[in-house]
């Protein structure tokens, strides 16, 4: 989805390569770092981080401190970074030591997203407004017994929120350059 409205958007064909594995967290993906994002020389890395943490209940201190190194590797390439924290999904939610975890890795992820200085994209506060504003929560995952991954609705919100904070982000750089 994503890439076909940054062809809408921009007017020329984007790749857009996804390197996620189902299931991996900062500390694996940052043992792919080399492999899966730098030998691709992107322009832009979308990092998704945070809801296998919580999901899976991954050691706080050991997702932050790969987390930041990955974004530490990332600060040195010419590229723009965005880090998307995790998605509102009743597996991330519906129990309180759950909904507690996820509290306390979401201000983590945007700490270290502000401390190195690249954008945040902030997709569980985004999804959660949804549901404050009477979207069932049910509507936001695909249906499936863990209830974590996001519904093809919920999805392509996201990827239109995702895009429309991207041209942004290219409007004010254009309009700072000239």
């Amino acid at each position: 989805m994503l890439w076909r409205s940054q062809k809408q958007s921009f007017g020329r064909m984007i790749d857009i390569i996804n390197r996620g594995i189902g299931g991996q967290e900062a500390p694996e993906e940052f043992s792919r770092i080399e492999s899966d994002v730098i030998a691709e020389a992107p322009v832009m890395v979308i990092w998704q981080v945070g809801t296998n943490a919580v999901y899976r209940n991954y050691n706080f201190d050991q997702v932050q401190a790969t987390f930041e190194a990955g974004l530490d590797v990332l600060a040195g390439l010419p590229l723009d970074v965005v880090v998307m924290d995790s998605q509102y999904t009743q597996a991330i939610i519906g129990t309180p030591d759950v909904l507690k975890l996820a509290n306390q890795f979401m201000p983590m992820i945007a700490d270290v997203a502000a401390s190195r200085k690249v954008n945040l994209f902030g997709r569980f506060a985004l999804m959660k407004q949804w549901v404050d504003g009477g979207i069932p929560l049910s509507e936001l995952d695909d249906g499936a017994q863990e209830h974590l991954h996001t519904s093809e609705w919920a999805t392509d919100c996201v990827t239109q929120a995702l895009l429309g904070a991207i041209n942004d982000a290219v409007a004010r750089s254009a309009n700072t350059s000239s």
